[in-house]
């Protein structure tokens, strides 16, 4: 399949007071843009969840385009704030799984930018045909799966809605807080989530020792090695045997 004959299949959550309307201007106006994008209009942009967007990566989706309205600009004040956050963390996880964070998409258009809208889709579906199909491997789809659980912790889901809040006004007691270090305390906590659903999903399939993950996973056992550790403390994984010198580990 050549890259003219490869037509992405884009997902796009559109807010409805802004990028809906640009998107709607576009048509009237009868812009001309590739046919790859499926709409699906929501109220505001910080009402899409991150599992949205896994999930439909995972069902066959190739890249997924958030559109708002521009900061400052929304109609519910911060939503796109939210929007914003969330997706910095969607790109990291994008990242870790090796999918690559350039398929997810975010920007901003105002009801009256119907070009704006349709240059935005031009670009996203040459960026994806120049990537090519996103496919769904088993692996692939453990690799997702992973992701999607690490947006649906609660613990990751109090940071990351925290965030803009904390930014903004500062702790309980009204004092600043670094954003800086709160972001790599974000990124920190999204890797080793990430990480330990990896590890129990690939020893899921069957029994592995700490090398054999590791390989799977492309990182160094001695990297491995401290989170099986931590698993099994948690009485989240068991050994099980013996494979050669080497113990071998199964989710609980």
């Amino acid at each position: 399949m050549t890259e003219l004959e490869f037509q992405p299949r884009i997902l796009g959550f559109l807010c409805n007071w802004c990028s809906y309307a640009g998107a709607d201007l576009a048509g009237v106006s009868r812009l001309q843009y590739p046919p790859t994008l499926r709409i699906i209009r929501v109220m505001c942009s910080g009402r899409v969840d991150p599992v949205f967007v896994l999930r439909a990566m995972a069902r066959g989706v190739d890249g997924v385009l958030i559109l708002g309205c521009h900061p400052g600009d929304c109609h519910y004040a911060t939503g796109n704030y939210y929007a914003r956050n969330r997706a910095q963390v969607l790109r990291q996880l994008l990242g870790l799984a090796g999918i690559g964070p350039d398929r997810l998409g975010l920007d901003w258009v105002s009801a009256g930018e119907g070009e704006r809208f349709a240059r935005l889709v031009r670009d996203f579906t040459q960026r994806l045909q120049a990537l090519g199909p996103l496919g769904a491997s088993p692996e692939l789809l453990q690799r997702l799966t992973a992701a999607r659980r690490v947006v649906e912790n609660e613990e990751i889901r109090w940071l990351l809605g925290r965030k803009h809040e904390l930014s903004e006004s500062g702790d309980v007691y009204g004092q600043a807080v670094d954003i800086e270090s709160y972001e790599k305390l974000l990124e920190s906590r999204v890797a080793a989530e990430y990480l330990k659903n990896r590890l129990l999903l690939l020893a899921a399939g069957r029994p592995l020792s700490v090398r054999e993950m590791a390989a799977e996973i492309g990182l160094p056992p001695q990297s491995v090695l401290p989170r099986v550790v931590e698993l099994e403390q948690a009485g989240l994984m068991t050994m099980v045997g013996i494979g050669g010198n080497s113990p071998r580990y199964r989710p609980t």
